[in-house]
């Protein structure tokens, strides 16, 4: 090969080199900001590409009455209030690049946890099981049940990932990574990990035990986590539970911001 035919060809690849830098620019690495919450006067560095919007057990058992419906087995009031804005803002995190993941309770018939499954208990007792306190509830989340069915109003176009959890009919599950005996994962850690989240962003039913669980867990395993207040209810069994899981959770770090501060952070507005 001549000596002008490979000067053409450096030349040459050069400007193709060029024009490709130019049509085709590296995409930019996301901004983090500063979310300040007026609650808690916390600062939370926030990307949105590694934040998680996770949406606890929001289920027809969940849930009061609504259309045809006759309500949940186990119907937190106003349970079905958290539908709206955890749709808003699932919308917004996931257009914005970030992500969405919905926990399902999803037991077995004759699970551990419900009350009918051990003669002569009924809801609110407490019972031993291999050393762990478990609290009975009426049959609840019925695998292939309209009760386990996602509530008819939530949105799940914008979720990533559904994770079930209690599917074991010895071992109940309140928090969305661990199962109640605490060395059993669900997965969703890893799978956040994966994806470098660092930051989550909860909502869902119910505040004093799914909910809470979720939260301490998320906290615990390093994530800043964020608790959605306007779109959380409580079971509030037994009396006071609620309170004193909101109390727990400040004190242990966890920040709470109503959806619309959250949404004019985040996006300006819904």
């Amino acid at each position: 090969m001549g000596y002008r035919v490979q000067v053409f060809i450096r030349n040459l690849c050069m400007i193709l080199t060029r024009l490709a830098y130019i049509r085709c620019p590296r995409t930019p690495t996301p901004v983090p900001f500063i979310l300040t919450l007026n609650y808690d006067n916390l600062s939370i560095m926030m990307d949105i590409t590694k934040t998680l919007l996770l949406e606890i057990d929001v289920q027809n058992d969940f849930c009061p009455a609504y259309g045809q419906n006759g309500g949940g087995a186990l119907a937190v009031p106003e349970g079905d209030a958290v539908v709206k804005p955890l749709n808003a803002l699932a919308a917004a995190v996931a257009g914005a690049g970030g992500f969405v993941a919905a926990t399902q309770d999803w037991h077995p018939a004759g699970h551990v946890s419900f009350a009918s499954s051990h003669p002569g208990k009924k809801t609110g007792d407490v019972i031993d099981i291999s050393g762990q306190a478990q609290g009975l509830w009426p049959d609840h989340c019925v695998q292939g049940g309209w009760g386990a069915d996602f509530h008819a109003g939530l949105d799940l176009k914008p979720v990533h990932l559904i994770v079930r959890k209690g599917f074991r009919k010895g071992l109940d599950s309140y928090s969305a990574f661990f199962e109640n005996d605490r060395k059993t994962a669900t997965g969703l850690e890893g799978w956040i990990r994966g994806l470098g989240i660092d930051t989550v962003i909860i909502g869902g039913l119910a505040t004093d035990y799914c909910v809470f669980f979720s939260a301490m867990d998320s906290k615990k395993l390093g994530f800043d986590t964020i608790i959605i207040d306007d779109a959380v209810r409580g079971v509030g069994l037994p009396v006071g539970s609620v309170e004193k899981a909101v109390a727990q959770m400040r004190a242990s770090g966890i920040a709470f911001a109503g959806s619309g501060e959250l949404s004019v952070s985040l996006f300006g507005g819904f």
